[in-house]
């Protein structure tokens, strides 16, 4: 496989939901990550790839999920089981720590748009694979940006939901799917 260049000029990374919930001991979904973010190194390789995107230059937007606060979707007439666990759950609260972002990965820059930067590749990490990573990768995409997935610095709540999300729906709009050491070392090569 060919590994596009990426320009520092024109490149952003998008994080996705680096919550607690999601990616910390006690957090309200850790338990359903776990496994595959254990087995992908999911952690070290977000680290790394934001180091390593800092290093190069390339700007970094975070992208929350949607936070949950008292009275979500009571009044949605078509909200989806996944909806309701939430907020049954109350995941990604408000005001909570599992609603906050990893110590990791802090919030730096979520007021610009990646148009005011100029980007034209954006490379989707982060959580969970196949649901919000893919609809943002796939509406990227529709919007005319080169998208890159990273199959080793995101985590789903299965195997076959982490398989689906990089061997079957990802190559239908991803122009490429790599692992983090083919992006690191792109990233290294960042003009």
């Amino acid at each position: 496989m060919t590994v596009a260049s990426y320009r520092s000029n024109s490149t952003a990374i998008l994080l996705l939901d680096p919550y607690n919930d999601f990616l910390s001991e006690g957090g309200k979904l850790w338990e359903r990550t776990k496994e595959i973010a254990e087995k992908v190194n999911l952690l070290d390789n977000l680290r790394n790839i934001i180091a390593d995107a800092r290093k190069a230059d390339v700007k970094i937007f975070f992208v929350p999920h949607h936070r949950w606060s008292e009275g979500d979707y009571v009044h949605w007439k078509h909200a989806t089981p996944y909806q309701m666990a939430s907020s049954g759950r109350k995941t990604f609260a408000k005001g909570t720590w599992g609603g906050t972002f990893h110590d990791d990965f802090q919030v730096h820059d979520l007021d610009h748009q990646l148009k005011q930067y100029g980007i034209e590749r954006i490379i989707c990490i982060g959580l969970l694979a196949n649901t919000c990573i893919e609809a943002t990768a796939r509406f990227g995409m529709e919007l005319g940006y080169h998208v890159t997935l990273v199959k080793d610095a995101t985590a789903a709540f299965s195997e076959e939901a982490m398989h689906a999300a990089h061997h079957i729906d990802g190559p239908t709009f991803a122009h490429e799917i790599l692992t983090t050491a083919e992006l690191r070392t792109a990233l290294s090569c960042a003009t």
